[in-house]
């Protein structure tokens, strides 16, 4: 096996078509097709089946690809203890972050990085938490920065940097505030989310990670929402709560942002989630991701 082999098969079976996978390997499809034949032909079996839909791993592709990916996953770790021990501090970092929140905290994040890593690279994947799992599994990503619930963790190793509550967002003056109680030690009043089972919300897609969680809280309060719509976006759940349109659930460090014309409350059972960073068990972090992971955990453990 050669390392351009390995790269090629590895993005192959990524992208499940040979026209993307070239141009991500920045060659031509039909540069790329020949390197696959020529390949099979050393082997003496397809690696994959070919169609209209794509490319297909076939049971010798599948033995080539784990090789495969534990060859680079090999070169990644020796890259990564060479660049601890080097002077000159250079490299890179292949990092995850969620769509939405991920900008806040790398715009945080990368300054400070950069003023005492200015020759490491960062490159950066805006992917959802399911995605950056799979990517972290695979061996494509050095750190994964996400938001989860603890049986939602996968084999590799996580890391957690803060737990955050998760709070009602409800249409200023809503009539329901009426049954909220303020208790000690709480910032918001508290209300409990069954007086809401006949109003409409907005909700998280469904398959994320929070989404999930939305669910088992209405199911622990005993009935089903009525789904106004669904998004991508909490940003678009704060803004329709905002419109009186219907209500939401919303991460804590949103409450702590500007929204005019919400009303923010905590639930009694008080659930919440986990801020983490990810990585495979067992592999190196080098000083730069240990602090990359340092600068993490103050900006979420900071008053937001």
């Amino acid at each position: 096996m050669n390392l351009k082999d390995v790269e090629s098969i590895v993005k192959i079976a990524q992208e499940g078509n040979i026209a993307r996978a070239a141009d991500k390997l920045f060659i031509t499809p039909s540069a790329l097709t020949q390197q696959l034949q020529h390949l099979e032909e050393e082997i003496g079996t397809p690696l994959f089946t070919r169609s209209r839909k794509g490319c297909a791993l076939t049971e010798a592709g599948t033995i080539y690809l784990e090789s495969a990916r534990q060859i680079l996953n090999i070169r990644r770790e020796t890259y990564h203890r060479l660049q601890d021990i080097s002077a000159t501090k250079k490299g890179s970092l292949s990092i995850g972050l969620p769509p939405e929140r991920g900008v806040a905290m790398f715009r945080y994040l990368y300054p400070r990085f950069h003023e005492q890593y200015p020759e490491i690279t960062i490159r950066v994947h805006e992917v959802n938490v399911r995605q950056q799992q799979t990517m972290i599994s695979a061996g494509e990503l050095d750190l994964g920065f996400m938001t989860l619930c603890e049986h939602q963790k996968t084999a590799d190793e996580y890391q957690i940097l803060n737990k955050e509550e998760i709070l009602l967002a409800l249409p200023e003056h809503h009539p329901a505030g009426r049954h909220a109680a303020t208790e000690k030690n709480r910032p918001f009043p508290v209300l409990d989310i069954s007086v809401l089972q006949h109003e409409p919300f907005a909700l998280i897609f469904n398959g994320s990670t929070l989404r999930d969680l939305q669910d088992h809280i209405f199911k622990d309060a005993g009935f089903a929402p009525t789904i106004l719509f669904e998004t991508a976006r909490l940003s678009t759940i704060l803004a329709v709560a905002a419109d009186h349109i219907c209500c939401g659930l919303i991460p804590a460090s949103f409450a702590w942002q500007s929204a005019p014309g919400i009303s923010f409350f905590t639930l009694p059972e008080r659930p919440s989630w986990l801020q983490a960073v990810s990585y495979q068990k067992r592999s190196h972090q080098t000083k730069a991701a240990r602090f990359l992971i340092s600068l993490a955990s103050d900006y979420w453990k900071q008053p937001l």
